[in-house]
Parts: structure tokens; C-alpha cells; sequence
């Protein structure tokens, strides 16, 4: 067994450590983290401040004891200072000690970083960003104060709107600001995009989409956002713009992908030999558009330090690509979508349409807990091969997308789905059931 280095230790880091010490035991296996925590759920953050979970306990799956139990040497909150891809070697600093340390196999995990946006007013107190558990528990802590009635959170993608759902059921008001001209839409097409911007307003979200954020303002703690259509006071400012990868270490030395991620090959290895790449620091392949993407999800993380850790030790195992599969739930109101939205596939180059169908899930006769399901499957005109799918539903219609992420990743035409062999019961579904519809409705 060789000695293993992985850098990183949240989702796509555990994963890998945990897949090395279960199938490949004996060997030297070492991991740097500059945290002092492993393996929290962040997309839990938004249940804890909302209220909707009592505390974060269970955010947490990993611990350094639990991986050292298991074999490893666990290093937290240590910085690694560099790394000598030539000589195989990690220097790393922790708060009152240096290490040194050679490896056969190297791990590179080190995530994601959130975008700050160079404007002024963004060191004001009360602007926080919402990474880390640190993050979590500094704007829980700050919450207690009753002064703060005010949030405002800019970004409107998944972690924004799930936030602004959050602070409005913690008993703030919220202000919801992004530069695009709706939410979501890096997921959705408008004609779902559009529901929720219903739901946000409905339960009283102010949204200021299509502005642009200019400055904060405040003598030592923000007092307003300034945008170029307007003003907003606040209390509190939530930046949910996005994240980058984290990709310092290795940027003078690894080929990377254009917007800065490690590019790896199927087998998570990067430009050199013996460094590998995982999670949000890295590329994925995506299947909808068959080639190279950046796709920063928690799924793909897990994947890719699975994929990682088996070759790392010897065994070949290649991705068999990802899309993308994604899903949010908004005061009931659940969206989920894989692959492509029309939009996306356009602007890939598809000659791409999409066939939509809106129906009551259940049959008509069941009167209580019968809601409806809006679908659109995006598919290539020429080849008719799926690109992607979107719902929508005050229903759980989440297990359906499973059955389109695997359409992405076969090449299955639309024609296919016509005729898919969908069971029937009234208590779950109509024999003309929505994926079907939809897709007989294909051109």
C-alpha cells in the first residue's frame, strides 16, 4: 500500500478517505484540512437558520476521529504553504507546528471559495457569507440580536433563495437581489423560474431582480445596499453570489480548465502523474453536453473522491459522467431538473425545443393531496437524444428526474419515452400519466 496525501477533508475529501481505509486497509493514508470541523451538510445551513431543523448536530456525517479510528492521520485547521509536485512532497503549517511530509498519491480537495465582490462597503460589519459552518453559526449568533429585522441576501441561485426562504421564517424581512432578471435560472427555464418568483413574493420576499449591487453603506455596520436602480435598508447582508475553485495550490503546475478548475481526466487524474483531483476544485464530464464542464454539487463531490480513492490504489475506475441533477424546495412549492435547460442547450449549440405538459399527478377521483405537475423534457431536434428535464409541483415528483439523469447519460431519444412501460395506480399516478403526455407531445 502507498502512502496517500489527501488535501481536503469536507465532502469529496471524506469520501475518498473513507473509500481508501474501507477497501484498502494497511496503508499510510494522511489528510490536511484547514478547518476544524469535517463533512458539513451545507445545504442544510438554510433548515437550521430558517428554523426548520432544532439545531446543527446532524450537518455533520465525519468527524477526524472517526476517519482516524479507521487508519488515518487527520491534520485540522493546517495550511498547507506548498506543494513540491517534483519530489513528492507537502509542506503544511498547523497553529504551532510545520510538517513535511512526502506522498506516492496525491489528493487534491480543496473546494470551492466564495465570490466576494470587490465594492465598497463589503468589510462592514453584519456582511456575512454562508460557506462554512462558521458562517452559519456567526449569522445564527448575530440573529439573536432583535435589532437585525432586517436581511437582505444578493444571489439569487439555489443558496439565496433558500436563504431568503430561511430569514423570512426566522421572522426577518427580506430583500432578495440579483443582477439576472429572475432567480434560479441557471436551472430553470423562465416558464419555471417564473413559479417561484410567485412563491418568494407570496410569502414575502421583496425581490429587486435585473440590479445590480453598487455598495454598502454604513458607519461600522451595513446599513444599506445601494444598486444601480435603488436603495435598500438593511440590518444584515447575505452574499450568495457564487463560488470559484480553489485551485491555488496547484495553478502553476496542472492544466486547468477556463474558469480556473483542476481539468482532470475520467479517472479524476490531473495534467501530472499521481495527482488527482476531486469535488469543486476539479471538472466533471457532462453528459448532456458530451464533453468538459465545472458542475459544483455535493453528488458530484462524493463521486469523484469515490473515483479518486480507487485509483489512487490501484484499481482503474473511470466516471461514467454526471448531469448535473439538482433539485430545491421552496414553502412547498419542489423544483428538481438534470441536464440542460433550453436556454443552456441554445447556447451549447443545440439546434434544441422542448415539449411541456401540466397535469394533477394522481388520478382526478382523489380529491386530497392531488396536485399538479408541470414537466418540460429538452431534446435535440435532429437526433431527438434527451438534453434535459425540469419539474415542478407542490407534490414530491423528485424520484422522476432519476429516470432523466439516466436518459442524459444513455443517449435516449424522446421517441423512447413515449411508450416507456410508466406503471399505473391512482393512489401515485394516471394512466395518461405527465412523462408520457409530455412526450407524445414531442414534434
Amino acid at each position: 500500500m502507498e502512502k496517500i496525501i489527501v488535501i481536503g477533508a469536507n465532502h469529496a475529501g471524506t469520501a475518498a478517505l473513507n473509500t481508501i481505509l474501507d477497501h484498502y486497509p494497511g496503508g499510510e493514508v494522511i489528510a490536511f484540512d484547514r478547518n476544524s470541523n469535517i463533512s458539513f451538510l451545507g445545504c442544510g445551513m438554510a433548515l437550521w437558520i430558517g428554523k426548520q431543523i432544532p439545531s446543527s448536530e446532524g450537518l455533520f456525517y465525519s468527524s477526524k476521529e472517526t476517519l482516524e479510528k479507521k487508519g488515518a492521520k487527520i491534520y485540522m485547521e493546517t495550511e498547507i504553504e506548498k506543494i513540491d509536485f517534483e519530489n513528492k512532497v507537502v509542506y503544511a503549517k498547523g497553529k504551532s507546528e510545520k510538517y513535511e511530509r512526502s506522498y506516492d498519491k496525491l489528493i487534491l480537495a480543496t473546494g470551492s471559495l466564495p465570490i466576494i465582490p470587490q465594492i465598497e462597503g463589503v468589510n462592514l460589519e453584519n456582511v456575512q457569507l454562508v460557506k462554512l459552518f462558521q458562517d452559519a453559526q456567526g449569522v445564527i449568533d448575530k440573529l439573536e440580536d432583535e435589532s437585525i429585522k432586517h436581511v437582505t441576501v444578493v444571489g439569487a441561485g439555489y443558496i439565496g433563495v433558500e436563504l431568503a426562504e430561511a430569514f423570512k421564517r426566522n421572522g426577518r424581512e427580506v430583500t432578495l437581489i440579483d443582477c439576472a432578471s429572475s432567480c434560479l435560472s441557471g436551472y430553470f427555464d423562465s416558464e419555471f423560474t417564473e413559479r417561484m418568483k410567485d412563491t418568494l413574493e407570496k410569502n414575502g420576499v421583496l425581490l429587486a431582480f435585473g440590479e445590480m449591487v453598487q455598495k454598502l453603506v454604513g458607519d461600522t455596520k451595513v446599513k444599506k445596499v445601494v444598486t444601480d436602480k435603488g436603495e435598500y435598508d438593511t440590518d444584515m447582508v447575505v452574499l450568495a453570489i457564487g463560488f470559484h475553485p480553489n485551485t491555488e495550490l496547484g495553478k502553476d503546475k496542472l492544466k486547468l480548465y477556463d474558469n480556473g478548475a483542476y481539468l482532470i481526466n475520467r479517472s479524476q487524474e490531473t495534467s501530472m502523474k499521481d495527482v488527482y483531483a476531486i469535488g469543486d476544485c476539479a471538472t466533471v464530464y457532462d453528459n448532456a453536453i458530451q464533453d468538459v464542464n465545472y458542475i459544483a454539487l455535493a453528488t458530484n463531490a462524493v463521486r469523484s473522491g469515490i473515483i479518486a480513492a480507487h485509483n489512487a490504489c490501484g484499481t482503474k475506475l473511470e466516471t461514467i459522467g454526471v448531469q448535473g441533477s439538482n433539485a430545491i424546495s421552496i414553502w412547498g412549492l419542489h423544483m428538481i431538473s438534470t441536464g440542460l435547460t433550453l436556454a443552456k442547450a441554445r447556447k451549447s449549440g443545440y439546434d434544441a425545443t422542448a415539449t411541456d405538459f401540466e397535469d394533477y399527478q394522481k388520478a382526478l377521483f382523489i380529491e386530497n393531496g392531488n396536485y399538479k405537475v408541470k414537466i418540460r423534457i429538452v431534446y435535440d431536434k435532429k437526433t431527438r437524444i434527451v438534453l434535459g428535464a425540469q419539474l415542478c409541483s407542490e407534490y414530491d415528483v423528485s424520484m422522476a428526474i432519476h429516470m432523466f439523469s439516466l436518459a442524459i447519460q444513455e443517449q435516449v431519444t424522446i421517441d423512447k419515452l413515449k411508450l416507456l412501460d410508466i406503471f399505473f395506480l391512482p393512489h401515485f399516478n394516471q394512466p395518461y400519466n405527465y412523462i408520457t403526455m409530455a412526450a407524445l407531445s414531442a414534434e
